[in-house]
């Protein structure tokens, strides 16, 4: 195996892998590992980020006393075993078998259960769909940047009345038909062109992944979220480009509009370059299609009707929603933050958006995140 540079960590985090989970050996950060018999909680990335994103959360979960153990999930960073092919096995990149991941991954630790799944962006829906599927395993969950609306509903009282197939979403041709012509991000990142574009951006990995984290954080003062009235091309077209991208552009040219400048990247103490150096080094490498075949597992509705298994059932171990003030991801699909504080999560002890903080919530505020999740753990959050 090719020797892989350091992780510039904090000293109480080590690195390891972790073999033969769920076919992947899998890279896994960890904190509080020096005594046996701790509790455990389970942190979850999402796109386009590693375990890495953890690293100014693990130290304060683990001197708590918790045993903190990130992993770079299915597709990402330095664990392998998946297919990084556009024509490779998608079904493996769907979400019950994520599921299957996490738990196997708990299970080589030796925890038949885990105090918390905390789960971050795309690693929000993993986490709500592990305490979803196994509440035994998952006895808590916190869903961050990304709320959960509960699973897709099977067709129901449809003896007398069967359904007529749905047509395809007609607000994708909507968004494209707008005066300024749109297209919806996730369809994009679900096209064969859209790893090559980010792989292999005009301005390198590093500066379009500066442009894309600074585009989604608190820094870009044009962030300013509020609920959509519904999923219309005109709500849409209200969203941020990082999300409702202009039809003719590609995501490094999206970005590249808002790049930060010099004293702006100088100044930034949520992710200085060294740190980011990380996170463009590990994509250089591995390109970004095995984040990208997540959302085409979504976009595509082939793995639907498995997730209807769980139609009708909701979440019902304890659970808390932490996003940034700044961050759009909370009103992205109009009507889901208020479904999983109303029906799909029945024991939502808190929800809580936090200042300062855009997209990438446990980066740009993490003693705050930190405080909210230990107070979670402890049962001492407050209802939304």
């Amino acid at each position: 195996m090719t020797s892989l540079p350091d992780i510039p960590l904090p000293s109480s985090i080590r690195s390891r892998y972790v073999d033969n989970i769920n076919g992947l050996r899998m890279h896994v950060l960890e904190a509080g590992f020096e005594t046996r018999g701790r509790p455990c909680v389970l942190l979850l990335h999402g796109f386009p980020e590693l375990a890495f994103s953890w690293r100014k959360v693990m130290p304060v979960l683990a001197a708590a006393g918790y045993h903190v153990i990130a992993p770079d999930q299915r597709g990402y960073g330095r664990t392998t075993g998946w297919d990084p092919d556009y024509d490779g096995d998608l079904a493996s990149f769907r979400l019950l078998n994520l599921v299957r991941d996490a738990l196997g991954l708990v299970s080589a630790f030796g925890y038949r259960s885990v105090d918390a799944v905390v789960g971050h962006d795309f690693g929000s829906s993993v986490a709500a769909w592990c305490a979803l599927v196994r509440p035994d395993v998952f006895r808590s969950v916190a869903l961050m940047s990304a709320p959960f609306g509960g699973p897709p509903q099977i067709a129901f009282n449809t003896v007398d009345a069967p359904q007529v197939p749905k047509p395809e979403d007609p607000v994708h041709r909507e968004l494209a038909a707008l005066p300024r012509p749109r297209k919806h991000y996730q369809w994009y990142y679900s096209t064969r062109e859209a790893d090559a574009d980010m792989h292999h951006a005009p301005q390198g990995v590093h500066d379009f992944l500066r442009a894309y984290y600074h585009h989604k954080s608190a820094d870009w003062k044009a962030n300013a979220p509020h609920p959509l009235q519904g999923w219309t091309a005109s709500e849409l077209a209200r969203l941020p480009t990082y999300y409702v991208m202009d039809l003719a552009k590609d995501m490094a040219a999206t970005v590249a509009e808002e790049m930060p400048s010099a004293g702006a990247i100088a100044a930034n103490q949520w992710l200085p370059d060294r740190e980011l150096s990380f996170y463009s080094a590990e994509y250089a490498r591995t390109g970004f299609q095995g984040g990208l075949q997540w959302y085409r597992c979504g976009t595509s509705g082939e793995f639907i009707p498995e997730l209807q298994t769980w139609s009708g059932r909701t979440i019902d171990v304890p659970s808390c929603f932490i996003s940034g003030k700044q961050d759009w991801g909370t009103y992205q699909r109009p009507g889901v933050f208020e479904a999983m504080q109303t029906t799909a999560c029945t024991r939502m002890i808190g929800c809580y958006l936090v200042d300062g903080a855009g997209h990438w919530v446990q980066q740009e505020q993490p003693a705050e995140v930190s405080r909210l999740l230990l107070g979670f753990l402890r049962g001492g959050a407050n209802r939304c």
